[in-house]
């Protein structure tokens, strides 16, 4: 399996008055969604596609639960979960409100495996996708 990629003409946002140039971008082909998940983690082990269902249900609460709290939530070799913040300035620390904070956002932070996933890839450059079919992909995925 590899990546499948293809090759698109962009300005940079930082030099609008240089040529464009060619990059590579990732095609995104199918999704596997959270029961696809389960039947595949399921034909994996000896634990039902229920039982896998509801401790990454529970999981999911807890982690956040913590996240709620400020708490940082580290899964091992998977990665580490944290709020991150985005605010408007004050000019001294006591004119700062919380009114100032303009929006909050998880971050996620990829451990070990997740990285070592990265050095391995192999890549297929394909086709650009159609303009109509990359923006249909994007309003769907907006919806999720």
């Amino acid at each position: 399996m590899s990546v499948k990629y293809s090759v698109v003409k962009r300005k940079n946002p930082r030099k609008m008055e240089d040529p464009a140039k060619y990059y590579a971008h990732a095609q995104a082909y199918g999704e596997m969604d959270f029961d696809a998940l389960c039947e595949e983690v399921d034909g994996r082990c000896t634990v039902t596609r229920a039982d896998i269902s509801a401790v990454i249900d529970s999981v999911l609460v807890s982690m956040k639960q913590s996240l709620a709290k400020g708490q940082i939530v580290r899964l091992g070799t998977f990665g580490s979960f944290q709020i991150g913040l985005s605010s408007n300035g004050a000019d001294t620390e006591k004119e700062f409100a919380s009114g100032m904070i303009r929006s909050s956002k998880i971050a996620f932070r990829p451990g070990k495996m997740l990285l070592n996933t990265l050095k391995v890839l192999d890549y297929t450059q394909v086709a650009q996708l159609p303009a109509k079919v990359a923006a249909a992909k994007t309003v769907a995925a907006a919806g999720e």
